[in-house]
């Protein structure tokens, strides 16, 4: 069988995921150090693991509806307008998925026709360009900058729109960056978008990590929340990485195809995993201050370590990852990580995986104990002596 004619020509030109093979080398190291895989290191409170496994005991584990169990759907309106003040109608406006990457897959195959453009600021998250580009999209990286805090400017956003742009995806909080966008940031975009009809993916996972300023959505914004599609999911604020769900909300239209497609592929998220989200929705308040409390210390120990050490690193103000510069040491993105990895078995991920802005910036992310963080800059001061 001749497999690269059997394969699709497009699957076979994504490139794998730049995250996951330094998470695949440093299985089996002894010793080792992950600073690369966006996982928190805490457990999933005790609360909403009971809530998950009292379901089980009472015997739900049928299909829920498509769109997901209602009073879970009434969960996440109530929590957006609690924490955000965003105003989304259980039925018909949110739909829960497996994750926040199907919510996102969902969103580029209902607004793309093959040919259409979606611009995406870089660095950020991996996933999006590959997206876009199975479906004979075509994606548009806009790299933001340092010295505009990896933020997306209006006159960037402008220059980069055309006849064919579909959509933009604002990636903030930003992974791997940290940055943000204030509302005067995002109302200057709005301006910019306002009598077009380009939609807005705004992938607001880390919504709840922020540090010093609450998150604004581009849903807030007045004749913003008709063209944003908001996703956002449970593994990053409650710690549920592994139960895998996710939900968008959005236009009635949008989120009605959305569910369309997703009644075909997927029939319902987990219903164990929507029992617990009530659970984390209704009483994790206090598990998300305790875990950003933490994540904030971790935050400034890292930075300050880095600096600390010769190397440039913007302060995130969201997320949980940092994005020293490593210019100084005369390697690439991947050399550096390479050869940390091989020499001190801690892994880092390449900014260069991130997308156009990348290289030259390495991405750590201390969603890991305070010990292994103090381990990590340890081994770090000792490697950049042998450069």
């Amino acid at each position: 069988m001749d497999y690269e004619k059997i394969l699709c020509s497009r699957v076979r030109a994504i490139p794998p995921s730049g995250i996951r093979k330094y998470f695949d080398l440093l299985q089996g190291m002894e010793d080792g150090i992950s600073l690369g895989i966006g996982e928190p290191d805490f457990q999933t409170p005790w609360h909403i693991r009971d809530a998950g496994i009292y379901s089980l005991e009472k015997g739900f584990t049928k299909y829920t509806p498509n769109a997901g169990l209602s009073d879970l759907r009434a969960a996440i309106s109530r929590y957006l307008k609690r924490r955000f003040d965003l105003d989304y109608a259980p039925n018909g406006q949110v739909l829960v998925t497996v994750g926040g990457s199907e919510a996102l897959d969902l969103a580029f195959r209902c607004l793309l026709e093959p040919g259409d453009e979606v611009i995406i600021p870089t660095p950020s998250f991996v996933c999006y360009g590959p997206l876009v580009s199975m479906l004979h999209g075509v994606p548009v990286p806009v790299e933001t900058l340092a010295e505009d805090e990896f933020r997306l400017t209006p006159e960037q956003l402008r220059a980069a729109i055309t006849p064919r742009t579909r959509a933009v995806v604002l990636p903030f909080p930003n992974n791997p960056t940290g940055g943000i966008m204030g509302r005067e940031h995002l109302e200057a975009l709005a301006e910019v978008l306002r009598g077009t009809d380009i939609m807005v993916v705004s992938d607001e996972i880390y919504a709840e990590l922020t540090y010093g300023q609450h998150h604004v959505s581009m849903g807030n914004l007045p004749e913003m929340k008709e063209r944003t599609i908001v996703i956002n999911g449970f593994s990053k604020a409650y710690s549920m990485t592994g139960w895998r769900l996710g939900y968008a909300c959005g236009p009635k239209p949008v989120i009605a195809a959305m569910t369309k497609l997703h009644q075909y592929a997927i029939m319902s998220a987990p219903t164990t995993s929507q029992y617990a989200a009530i659970e984390a929705l209704e009483h994790g308040d206090g598990d998300i201050e305790a875990m950003r409390e933490e994540y904030d210390g971790r935050r400034r120990f890292l930075v300050d370590g880095f600096r600390r050490l010769g190397l440039d690193c913007f302060e995130p103000r969201g997320a949980f990852y940092t994005f020293p510069c490593i210019r100084s040491t005369g390697l690439t993105s991947e050399e550096f990580c390479d050869r940390f990895l091989a020499a001190e078995r801690v892994a880092v991920i390449p900014g260069s995986a991130f997308g156009p802005g990348g290289e030259g910036y390495v991405r750590a992310c201390y969603a890991a104990s305070m010990r292994d963080l103090a381990e990590a800059l340890t081994r770090l001061e000792r490697f950049l002596k042998t450069i």
